[in-house]
């Protein structure tokens, strides 16, 4: 089932287009990767999903109605350009956002001191924004934006400005409200989140969907039958149905890596193998994330 629907939804600002005819489905209860270069769009996308801008052409449906203005209230949105009150106090600024969402008080309060428990920041209630450091102001916005409990939580460039520790307390974060039934959208450019975060994605260059679906099934559809080997010996690849791509060796240790041709199987690369060479290590090479990107990315758009 899916929480968000865009459907052919287009964006121009004078003369740049920004969204042209973009479509997809982000499903229901999972982390979803917004991915694209700078410029390609997503911004676009994301301030009209948050209804900031609208669109020209299209429709967003959001659990399968036509968005609308009281939907915002179950959404959540962490934008790339930070935005705090610098001279009001974290405590107050938590309570006042919250109310804005719709939660009581008491509601606010209960959740402001869990959420500061999990995060180690009881201490700071009492302070301006102004004399946190940035991570802690970073830390303040995110409790900002699922403190209400949204059912879509939006986050744009997530861990900007986060070291290491508190990036991994984010993603754990990420990780259990996507459990608990969220559903996050997760603009990001670091690759290797995707990898370790998203269950879907959706590939927007040049104002252009160009790919999207589960992350599984689209880093199969572009394998190479390609495997990589190490092991002893003198490694000689003398058959057809085997392409030598790539070969090191460094005191008697050889690394190489050979595609399999003529719908030839792992198996009969191993076959071939085993009498010539001691094999220690035989896997596949899947493509990353960021070299799927990057491939995409590169190549040419047609009108």
């Amino acid at each position: 089932m899916s929480i968000l629907k865009i459907d052919g939804v287009s964006k121009r600002y004078a003369n740049h287009t920004a969204l042209d005819h973009v479509s997809f489905d982000i499903p229901q209860g999972c982390i979803f990767g917004l991915l694209g270069p700078n410029g390609a769009g997503k911004t676009s996308l994301i301030r009209i999903i948050t209804q900031i801008t609208g669109a020209d052409t299209g429709e967003i449906y959001f659990k399968g109605e036509r968005l609308r203005p009281d939907h915002i209230k179950d959404m959540g949105y962490l934008p790339e350009e930070r935005g705090l009150y610098k001279k009001m106090k974290v405590g107050e600024q938590l309570l006042y956002l919250a109310q804005l969402k719709g939660l009581t008080k008491d509601e606010a309060r209960q959740r402001i001191k869990a959420w500061v428990n999990r995060f180690e920041i009881r201490d700071w209630l009492d302070k301006n924004i102004e004399d946190l450091s940035k991570g802690m102001q970073q830390k303040v916005q995110f409790i900002a934006t699922v403190l209400h409990e949204p059912s879509l939580i939006i986050l744009d460039e997530p861990f900007s400005g986060f070291d290491p520790i508190n990036a991994n307390l984010i993603k754990d974060e990420i990780l259990r409200l996507r459990d608990n039934g969220a559903t996050i959208i997760f603009s990001t450019h670091r690759m290797e989140s995707v990898e370790e975060l998203c269950d879907n994605i959706a590939l927007i260059n040049r104002s252009r969907k160009v790919l999207d679906g589960p992350v599984r099934e689209i880093k199969n559809a572009y394998k190479t039958d390609t495997y990589q080997i190490i092991g002893n010996g003198k490694l000689m690849v003398l058959s057809p149905d085997f392409e030598v791509l790539e070969q090191h060796e460094n005191h008697g240790v050889f690394r190489a890596a050979i595609r399999l041709l003529n719908n030839t199987s792992p198996n009969d690369l191993l076959r071939y193998l085993l009498d010539k060479v001691e094999i220690h290590s035989f896997v596949e090479l899947v493509p990353s994330i960021n070299d799927i990107f990057i491939r995409k990315v590169k190549e040419p758009q047609h009108a």
